[in-house]
């Protein structure tokens, strides 16, 4: 077993891959009072929206709001999911500092997703990284389907491959390997990353897996024991995918914390925080949520 990372980059995720999945429109207010909480868990980088076209994902039409309401950064990084240069534009303007883009390994599901091929979806990419590497934005790369496609089943590892370092060759800064509708286990883990790190170097390497069959967390480890030290996360285990079917909800930030902490490994994050955090949103969403430590502490409330 190799050296686990002493410490651990959370990227939090919930304000866009959590909230939009929900089918109710969470008001402005209530989002910044919940991005505020996460960033007082000492999180240092959150994704707080997307530029998506609002009549695809309405749960976060109110995006530039956001980005120029969002006050108190304190040394956190937010930023923002942006799909095509309509979106960029719109979030240039709003003043946003870090992006993502996404595709997938998968061709059936970038079809039904983003309505391209992953080759046509690596060529409108590139120009659109060009344009905010100019204009001072970083951008970090989702490859959605890495492990299991909906549609197609397993992935190959060639065909992860070959998007993660076409996106690191445009310019992204790291690529979030993604397991999107949470299929994976431990041993999925440690075959992709095994074949992915002969090319592409473990700091570079961010794992996002969701928690369908219970084994986010196991499949946290088996990273950990690849070295990688970037994991998403998403507070009180929101989320899902509204393009792949049978999409459950995120790891929870807090699972991953407590995880972390008593494998003694550092995240700067606090867990009361977060599992406050999570209530913060919770409350504005009217209802429980999926996280195993938010409802162990949610119990403990009554």
């Amino acid at each position: 077993m190799a050296d686990l990372p002493p410490s651990v980059r959370i990227v939090e995720v919930g304000p866009r891959d959590g909230l939009q999945n929900e089918t109710q429109f969470v008001p402005t207010e209530a989002k910044l009072k919940f991005i505020e909480a996460l960033r007082s868990s000492g999180l240092s980088e959150i994704e707080i929206t997307s530029f998506v076209s609002p009549k695809a994902i309405p749960q976060l039409a109110d995006a530039a709001e956001v980005i120029k309401q969002v006050t108190a950064r304190g040394g956190c990084r937010y930023s923002a999911l942006v799909p095509n240069e309509r979106g960029l534009d719109r979030a240039m303007a709003a003043g946003i500092e870090r992006m993502a883009v996404f595709t997938a390994a998968s061709e059936t599901f970038a079809r039904k997703n983003i309505r391209m091929t992953v080759a046509e979806s690596l060529a409108t990419f590139g120009p659109l990284v060009r344009k905010a590497l100019d204009a001072g934005i970083s951008v970090r790369g989702y490859v959605s389907t890495s492990f299991v496609c909906p549609y197609e089943g397993a992935i190959s590892l060639q065909q992860v491959s070959e998007v993660s370092q076409a996106m690191l060759d445009m310019g992204v800064d790291e690529v979030a390997i993604s397991d999107t509708i949470g299929a994976a286990v431990p041993s999925d883990v440690t075959s992709l990353m095994e074949h992915l790190l002969d090319t592409i170097p473990a700091e570079r390497i961010a794992l996002h897996f969701h928690d369908t069959y219970g084994t986010a967390l196991a499949n946290v480890v088996a990273g950990l024991q690849m070295e990688i030290a970037t994991f998403d996360a998403s507070a009180g285990g929101l989320g899902g995918c509204p393009f792949a079917p049978g999409a459950a909800g995120n790891l929870a930030t807090e699972d991953l914390v407590y995880l972390l902490e008593r494998m003694g490994i550092s995240t700067g994050v606090g867990l009361q925080k977060v599992l406050h955090a999570s209530d913060v949103v919770a409350k504005a969403l009217g209802r429980e949520l999926p996280g195993r430590q938010w409802k162990r502490w949610h119990c403990s409330q009554c």
